[in-house]
């Protein structure tokens, strides 16, 4: 690596004069432009954005409270967009230079590349910076930035608090016809399902299961009074409708003392139903059969004396017990449908009270979102009006103005010392360059192992040169003059520094 390192300069070496050429070319032409570069003047103003006013903490949570930070750094970059341009260069009168729209567009963009805005190193202080030719239109523009700067960012804010009214209030109409179809289908479904409301229904499985276990006892009830009617048929078989009177036991007494028990019964039956109730009906039936007796068994007695032949009184009691179990049956029979039709619409009733709860819990749920986001629209208008007061009537926002616009004496750029010292290490660097690529264009052989690699052949011998010292003294005479040439080309750089030196201070 090292010895082909020394082979690039060797061969270099060969090529130096083409080397030092360039180098003053390169440096005579970069001094010139470099020299020849206008001033351009820097105008600067720095900008302190007060944030935390007093009327802050003592507002929190009644106004809204806008990200301030945010919108300053949003402002810091719209002042380099198109509209803010072209209001600048109406402000400084940049728009009457430019005659076409090729004009325009290269002024608005020559205006964007020279402005820079920043931080100055501390939250919420900014410096707006402009550079020109002419220190008096730099500091136009600086003026100008600044003074859009202000009035952009705090008309921004009302701006924010004026729409966000609008947009609350179209959003706050919307909820409240929301609000009151869902209350009036609340209310319609209230009225049309009412004692079937969630709290309600929970009532009809206790009164379903009651009305099944009543409805199994009247059943059960009335399978007994229909086998006991049964029996007593049968019973009834085995007697005879009559007896001699010596036989019959039946007397007016024991009738009596049956009428007067039922008559007992259906006064207290009276007290818990009407007369139109299946047992009164059955006991007033059996009280006018046995009164029917009672008259003929007297009858029968008047026609005869002697008593031959009278009803027999068994017989007569399986009759009317018979009439009794009739209607007990009939009563029963009756219950029974009464409890049926019950259990039936209370099962009907049943089966409905999950959908009535499911259709209520959705109507319920729309009810509840529509009336939180309406409360909660009418806590941010209170907001947004509390925050669209304290903005029009108070500064939220203090805008101080540092160091007005200003522009020093001694212009911003170029940096000419900066740049000829550049232009001189460049054209060095393009003077090495140039004897490099010219070597490597035109290749020779600087010693036997570069030789070897180029012919692929062994190497029997070399011859080498032998020097005189008329050749010495050539030698180190075309050696001083690539230093002579060398050092005046940095004597030059000095000379261009020390008359850029005089320039600056005479200016």
């Amino acid at each position: 690596m090292l010895q082909q390192i020394l082979g690039y300069a060797k061969a270099a070496w060969q090529r130096r004069w083409w080397g030092v050429a360039v180098a003053w070319l390169a440096c005579i032409v970069g001094w010139t432009w470099v020299m020849m570069l206008p001033d351009r003047y820097e105008a600067s103003a720095r900008v302190y954005v007060d944030t935390q006013t007093l009327l802050k903490p003592l507002l929190q949570g009644l106004t809204a409270e806008p990200n301030v930070e945010q919108q300053i750094k949003l402002m810091t970059r719209q002042l380099v967009s198109r509209p803010t341009l072209e209001k600048v260069a109406r402000m400084t009168d940049l728009d009457v230079k430019a005659k076409t729209p090729e004009q325009t567009e290269a002024m608005l963009d020559n205006l964007a590349g020279k402005i820079a805005i920043g931080n100055a190193g501390q939250e919420n202080l900014y410096t707006i910076s402009y550079q020109d030719p002419s220190g008096d239109l730099a500091k136009k523009v600086v003026q100008s930035l600044l003074t859009i700067f202000v009035e952009t960012s705090l008309g921004k804010t009302r701006q924010d608090i004026s729409s966000s009214q609008r947009f609350i209030e179209e959003q706050l109409q919307q909820y409240q016809q929301k609000l009151t179809d869902a209350e009036n289908a609340l209310k319609e479904f209230k009225q049309k399902h009412i004692g079937m409301m969630p709290g309600q229904g929970g009532d009809y499985y206790a009164k379903l299961a009651e009305v099944s276990t009543q409805l199994r006892q009247a059943q059960l009830d009335q399978q007994e009074a229909i086998n006991r009617r049964n029996q007593l048929k049968q019973q009834l078989v085995d007697e005879e409708p009559e007896l001699v009177a010596a036989a019959a036991s039946m007397t007016d007494g024991e009738i009596d003392s049956r009428i007067q028990a039922l008559q007992k019964q259906m006064d207290q039956l009276r007290l818990q139903y009407t007369d139109l109730h299946p047992d009164i009906q059955a006991n007033k039936r059996l009280v006018e059969k046995l009164e029917a007796q009672k008259k003929a068994d007297m009858a029968a007695r008047k026609a005869d004396p002697a008593g031959t032949k009278i009803q027999n009184p068994v017989y007569q009691q399986l009759t009317i017990a018979i009439a009794e179990a009739d209607a007990t049956v009939a009563s029963l029979q009756a219950r029974v449908g009464e409890y049926q039709r019950r259990y039936s619409e209370l099962r009907s009733a049943s089966n409905m009270v999950p959908q009535v709860e499911q259709e209520y819990t959705q109507l319920m749920r729309d009810y509840d979102v529509y009336r939180q986001n309406y409360d909660a629209l009418l806590k941010r208008r209170e907001s947004v009006s509390m925050s669209g007061e304290v903005e029009s009537k108070t500064d939220t926002v203090d805008f101080r103005v540092i160091d007005p616009p200003f522009v020093p004496s001694q212009p911003a750029w170029p940096n000419r010392p900066l740049l000829l010292s550049l232009v001189t290490l460049g054209a060095l660097g393009a003077g090495v360059a140039v004897a490099f690529l010219l070597s490597q264009l035109r290749r020779t052989v600087t010693d036997r192992r570069v030789l070897r690699e180029l012919t692929g052949l062994p190497l029997l011998g070399a011859v080498s040169r032998v020097e005189t010292d008329e050749t010495r003294r050539r030698k180190r005479k075309g050696l001083l003059t690539y230093l002579a040439a060398l050092g005046s080309l940095i004597a030059a750089y000095g000379g261009v520094m020390i008359l850029q030196l005089v320039i600056s201070r005479a200016g």
